[in-house]
């Protein structure tokens, strides 16, 4: 029996996991992986970035966590980090695949109408105007990301942002039913995390707000995330002061205070130890203009 500590974690499918870079965002269609795959994506999950899928030819069998569906297209689907899925298609399947990290996903939660956390699969006719409008702009998507090498990412996590409501306006708001519950106290626990990752909580808060145990808390964030609760509070944590040093020019020390470190020394001492580097010295090597490489 295959368990979830023995499913695969992949960056893109086939390729080994790595950090993402802050605001990374990937496209590319299924089938320019199909020397990879041919035709059949073993069950795997992604630990740093959700993934929306848009089926416009052919279909076949998908797998999201515990349920499995037969599926042709018209069909989408959003699958969150660390979601369990996989599919079985034809040769004449293929499908616009959009990866989005998760710093990116946060940024998009408050313009987004469809829930970030749970994975969705929606299918249609291609007669209805609306499944028109989603193919469109995935077209439009890829296109940018493909032809534009300046592209901006407010352009590109625009449009993003307007297929995920588009996928709650007919029926993505529902969700799907497919997560055994260690699954939903993992993503309970990073939603926790979200709201509250600021204030230093320690674990046994989480443990509180969550009506659960440590035992079951730890559990869930072993077998979901790969991580201890500390190491997922840690993580989030870093990940704002990257996002902040990036994209913004608020001093070291500000960056620091907002992310719970009051003191400036031990906030660079976390930081260098997680990332090699000290905070200034990071932020001076990201801020240099370049594009994420495409992924072959």
């Amino acid at each position: 029996m295959i368990t979830r500590n023995d499913v695969p974690s992949f960056f893109v499918y086939g390729e080994p996991s790595r950090e993402l870079d802050v605001g990374f965002l990937h496209v590319e269609t299924v089938m320019e992986r199909k020397s990879v795959h041919l035709g059949h994506i073993a069950p795997h999950k992604h630990p740093l970035m959700g993934q929306i899928t848009y089926w416009f030819e052919g279909g076949g069998t998908y797998r999201i966590e515990d349920e499995t569906w037969n599926f042709s297209a018209p069909t989408i689907s959003f699958v969150p980090s660390n979601v369990v899925h996989g599919f079985d298609v034809g040769e004449q399947s293929d499908a616009i695949v959009v990866s989005i990290s998760d710093d990116l996903l946060r940024a998009m939660a408050p313009q987004v109408d469809l829930g970030l956390d749970v994975p969705v699969l929606l299918t249609g006719e291609r007669h209805d105007g609306n499944w028109a409008r989603i193919g469109s702009l995935l077209a439009i998507i890829a296109d940018e990301y493909r032809t534009d090498a300046g592209a901006s990412e407010n352009v590109l996590m625009g449009l993003v942002s307007v297929v995920l409501s588009l996928m709650a306006r007919f029926g993505g708001s529902s969700g799907l039913d497919a997560a055994s519950p260690t699954v939903v106290l993992g993503m309970a626990l990073r939603r926790a995390v979200d709201h509250h990752y600021k204030e230093n909580w320690p674990v046994g808060r989480y443990v509180d707000l969550l009506s659960t145990t440590q035992h079951l808390l730890d559990k869930a964030a072993r077998e979901v995330f790969g991580l201890t609760v500390k190491e997922i509070l840690l993580n989030r944590r870093l990940l704002e002061a990257k996002r902040l040093l990036k994209f913004t020019i608020r001093p070291v020390e500000d960056i620091g205070r907002e992310i719970g470190f009051d003191d400036p020394a031990y906030f660079s001492r976390f930081f260098r130890k997680r990332t090699g580097e000290a905070p200034a010295a990071w932020r001076c090597r990201h801020l240099q203009p370049e594009k994420e490489a495409p992924v072959a």
